[in-house]
């Protein structure tokens, strides 16, 4: 499975690239920083955006995009523009026919690191370990692409198993409503 992470940010978006053929085995392809200026109008900048993320989609060619959900924060206005960025990306991605997951930050570091609490630099130095890197990524959001991409490798064979699991659950809920359905009807018609 080859995922793209993106952490979403309208100054700084993270894009990393993962490989997984399968367990907890996981490969760096690529990561990356896409940049776009502060003074630059929202449209340009998502307009920058999206256009290095659609070119990420076409040379990487991955298999799903993991993006981080974005969460409440303090600043409003920091909320908007990441979740503006994560909305283009999921588009671009939809668009592209590629799946896409979230994944809340907590999430994210309890997988790479254990503990959904840890801090920037513990989830950095995970990465690196993880994926056996020469030196750290930076800044922190091409670390934190990274991390994204390997918790949804490490997470969707689990996910799909569960999903699996309720379709066939309910599946069974359907037919045991139906067969008590019947019954009742055969006591009613006696």
């Amino acid at each position: 499975m080859r995922v793209l992470g993106v952490d979403p940010g309208l100054t700084r978006c993270g894009l990393g690239v993962v490989d997984s053929p399968g367990g907890r085995q996981v490969r760096c392809v690529a990561v990356d920083v896409v940049r776009t200026p502060a003074d630059a109008s929202l449209e340009r900048r998502l307009l920058a955006l999206g256009a290095e993320v659609e070119r990420w989609i076409a040379l990487h060619r991955p298999d799903v995009v993991a993006i981080e959900r974005v969460f409440s924060q303090h600043n409003v206005r920091t909320v908007m523009g990441t979740a503006q960025a994560s909305g283009v990306v999921a588009l671009l991605a939809a668009r592209a026919g590629l799946p896409v997951a979230f994944h809340t930050p907590s999430e994210v570091k309890a997988a790479v690191t254990g503990e959904g609490r840890a801090g920037k630099e513990q989830v950095t130095t995970m990465v690196t370990r993880v994926l056996r890197l020469a030196e750290a990524p930076r800044p922190a959001d091409a670390a934190d692409a990274l991390a994204l991409a390997i918790c949804h490798c490490w997470r969707a064979p689990m996910m799909d198993r569960m999903a699996e699991a309720k379709a066939r659950a309910d599946e069974l809920a359907k037919i045991h409503k139906a067969r008590v359905a019947a019954a009742a009807r055969e006591v009613a018609g006696r």
